[in-house]
């Protein structure tokens, strides 16, 4: 096809990933991300804001459901988890940023979580797999704030 568009590309490049293609380097990189992210998360489920959204998520129910991080009683809508969790990771600011200004781990990790969490039992997603999510999220996030316009001038507002 001669004519692609930027986004038909994109989604190629990522839909082509798999797990084989994760390095050494990326799979310990990436460990230590998710580990600093879920410490984050649990130290920032007992904020103020993040009780707040857990009682406004509360409201929601589904046949799924995924984990709050911090309350092994509290599950949620895998959405509204991710939402719960990521508001938890980034209560603190203390989760992991790179430049141009973003945190990529606060907002990707609670969403993977989640989903896989909502994975019927006999279709449960590996370790390595998580990893591959993980990973794909970041790169989306990263390649959508590299071509964003708006990110190009975030030092100078600062």
């Amino acid at each position: 096809f001669p004519y692609q568009t930027v986004t038909g590309n994109f989604a190629k490049v990522i839909h082509g990933l798999n797990a084989n293609q994760l390095t050494d380097q990326v799979i310990q990189r990436s460990k230590r991300m998710i580990l600093d992210t879920l410490g984050v998360g649990l130290l920032g489920a007992s904020t103020e804001v993040c009780h707040k959204v857990a009682q406004y998520s509360k409201i929601y129910s589904s046949d799924l459901s995924s984990t709050i991080w911090g309350h092994l009683d509290f599950r949620l809508p895998p959405l509204y988890a991710a939402f719960v969790n990521g508001v938890a990771v980034h209560s603190m600011d203390f989760d992991d940023t790179w430049h141009p200004a973003t945190h990529p781990s606060g907002a990707v990790l609670p969403a993977v979580i989640a989903l896989s969490e909502a994975f019927p039992q006999k279709k449960k997603i590996s370790g390595l797999d998580l990893l591959l999510a993980f990973n794909v999220g970041i790169e989306v996030q990263g390649r959508l704030l590299h071509f964003s316009r708006e990110a190009r001038n975030i030092p100078r507002r600062y």
